[in-house]
């Protein structure tokens, strides 16, 4: 379950695209609809059914050799110098302008021969699929950021855009008064102004739009995302308004491809909205419930992308309202909390779940790592919608995350003290110096120094390295902490600092040219996660050639391999550490057997870093993954009650 399984039922109306073959004169640029190699099989000496062809010619003039090809396709004229019609370009909808449909009629193949040789050519001609791709986030970075989410939804559209998508993603238009307000200074309000319905009463918002890296940052604009603090809250905890800022952020979204005229046309009704997190899990049930029952976006598919199911946008019943649903459809977020979590004898555990309701209705489910996949359809990782998810496990993957390989890139790195690849490591030692003597720790080369990055709080293991921290000291080694959270775990770091002056630094806080230099310098990362979705810090890690030591859970199962010293006739194999249990004895463990391997067989250890090093890190690889899953997506119809 955990890798990408093909589904088993094909529908007529699936989209495939098949790029850059001359076949009987037509150059097939993209194709919408199920290609000719699937539409022909079993057909010869037949009518090819349905074949329509219009025209994108920009001048308006109409050509009679265009057909129609499949249904909701459009053909382009290619002309040669001198202006005469070569052959023709398939496109969608959504890039055919003003395109004028001129003949329709059927083409009829009777060449048995023929017909089997094109179809032949045709299967080997390599697949390529287009889509129009709608993001909703309630994060996307460099815009707003809070961790992986905005990381993926910052990443992942410019990947799929450069690979021939249109891509558009939808966040709110964060403003706080402060410098960061300065990262929306190039999108410009649009001039356009939707009316939603919801809490009550008709909302009006606003779109502003920043055109970069071929995507189509789209800002929802509206007064309640206008206040200090993060997209979620402030030092006082959570916004109390959560639940209106991102259910205002769903209906936008949802109007944002019918009325928004980007590059001069709308992406219109046949799309596909990626849903992340909680904050946008109300999209699907939009779909289903608002638009497709009058006929609108009947053609679109959803995905629901669950980032971290510890967060579902539960809220008391009561609230159910304020959601803009029909009531005929409050089944669908219901959810009911088990005896022993609720607050009082006569609470009756009623809530309204968004994510329960878009893993319902959504037409795929993703996971941010493969691992994670399977964790969550257990009763210890589902956080109670197992079940569920359980139920849908033919349409649920794992994708593991890509990072951006030009911001954490060893030999570019502006903010680290000296460049190195996987060639020349010696750039790594000096980093790694830099920042001792940065941290105030005597400057010892050959020292194991150990790093962690991360929230301070139970998610992340802290506690387990609180632990073992005690024993960890009598070693010879350098640790250094750099994160913030739950007050205890900080007062915590700065208490240990003082007891070992000259072997623990903390950081208490959070800054990115520091997570940088800490990255490069280190040699150990530790991340003694609880559960973790997918990670990025040991994907970092490894890129940098500091070898991650990892609970087994998720996405750090998934990503570090275990080293294996005697593989490939005593070369080593592996990538890091795994341990299980997660205790602080079995961390300790595996320190020590990294703390040994660093310090007596060098030779392995810089095995280690440069098969790390090695690995494919970019989004391009997880953007292959995605636009197969885009696919299975379009093979069945849509969810309609």
């Amino acid at each position: 379950m955990g890798s990408l399984q093909t589904p088993t039922n094909l529908s007529n109306k699936s989209c495939l695209c098949v790029s850059g073959r001359v076949v009987k004169g037509l150059r097939v640029e993209r194709q919408v609809g199920l290609g000719f190699s699937w539409l022909l099989k079993g057909r010869r000496n037949r009518k090819v059914q349905s074949l329509c062809v219009t025209s994108s010619v920009s001048d308006g003039s109409s050509i009679a050799e265009n057909k129609k090809v499949s249904e909701g396709l459009l053909l382009g004229a290619e002309r040669d110098g001198s202006g005469s019609v070569v052959g023709f370009q398939l496109i969608p909808h959504s890039v055919a302008g003003d395109a004028t449909m001129v003949e329709s009629h059927d083409i009829v193949a009777n060449d048995r021969d023929d017909l089997s040789e094109d179809t032949e050519e045709m299967e080997e001609t390599p697949i390529k699929l287009t889509f129009n791709i709608i993001f909703v986030t309630a994060e996307a970075a460099p815009y707003s950021k809070t961790g992986g989410l905005g990381d993926v939804c910052g990443s992942l559209p410019m990947a799929l855009a450069a690979r021939g998508h249109r891509v558009m993603v939808v966040s709110p238009r964060y403003l706080n008064g402060g410098p960061s307000d300065e990262k929306y200074a190039n999108a410009v309000d649009l001039d356009v102004r939707a009316t939603v319905h919801c809490f009550g009463d008709a909302q009006e918002v606003a779109f502003y739009h920043e055109y970069r890296a071929g995507v189509d940052w789209v800002f929802v604009d509206h007064s309640s995302y206008c206040r200090p603090g993060t997209p979620y809250g402030d030092i006082y905890g959570a916004f109390g308004d959560n639940q209106f800022r991102f259910t205002l952020l769903s209906h936008a979204a949802c109007e944002a491809p019918l009325v928004l005229p980007l590059g001069g046309f709308t992406y219109g009704e046949k799309c596909l909205f990626l849903a992340n997190d909680w904050h946008a899990a109300l999209v699907p049930l939009l779909l289903a419930a608002k638009y497709r029952p009058y006929g609108v976006y009947k053609d679109a598919r959803s995905i629901v992308a669950i980032h971290n199911i510890a967060h579902q946008g539960v809220e008391p019943a009561a609230t159910y309202n304020n959601l803009g649903l029909p009531p005929q459809w409050y089944g669908a977020v219901e959810w009911i909390f088990p005896t022993w979590a609720r607050a009082h004898a006569l609470d009756t555990g009623e809530t309204v779940n968004v994510l329960k309701g878009a893993i319902a209705v959504a037409d795929r489910i993703l996971t941010v790592s493969q691992g994670y996949s399977w964790e969550i359809t257990t009763p210890e990782g589902g956080y109670g919608l197992h079940e569920l998810l359980s139920s849908r496990q033919s349409v649920l993957n794992g994708i593991t995350n890509g990072i951006d390989v030009n911001d954490w890139n060893p030999s570019t790195d502006e903010h680290i003290a000296s460049h190195y690849s996987i060639n020349d490591l010696s750039g790594k030692v000096q980093c790694k110096t830099d920042l001792q003597k940065e941290l105030g720790l005597p400057i010892r080369p050959d020292c194991p120094l150990i790093g962690f990055i991360g929230r301070l709080d139970y998610q992340k293991g802290v506690d387990i390295i609180l632990s073992a921290i005690p024993e960890l000291m009598q070693n010879d080694v350098q640790v250094v902490m750099l994160g913030s959270g739950e007050k205890q775990y900080e007062d915590w770091m700065r208490h240990t600092e003082n007891l070992f002056k000259d072997k623990f630094r903390a950081w208490v806080g959070f800054n990115v040219p520091v997570s940088h230099r800490i990255t490069a310098g280190c040699d150990i990362l530790l991340m003694p996660s609880r559960f973790e979705p997918c990670g990025l810090n040991q994907l970092y890690a490894m890129r940098y050639g500091t070898i991650p030591i990892v609970h087994s859970t998720g996405g750090l199962r998934d990503t570090v391999k275990d080293f294996n010293p005697y593989a490939q006739e005593g070369k080593g194999e592996g990538t890091g550490w795994t341990f299980s249990p997660l205790t602080s004895e079995k961390l300790l463990d595996t320190l020590k057997l990294a703390i040994g391997t660093y310090t007596e067989h060098k030779s392995s250890w810089e095995g280690l870093m440069k098969r790390g090093m090695g690995r494919d890190y970019s989004w391009e690889n997880a953007a292959i993954q995605y636009e197969q899953v885009f696919t299975w997506a379009f093979m069945d119809p849509p969810y309609v009650r």
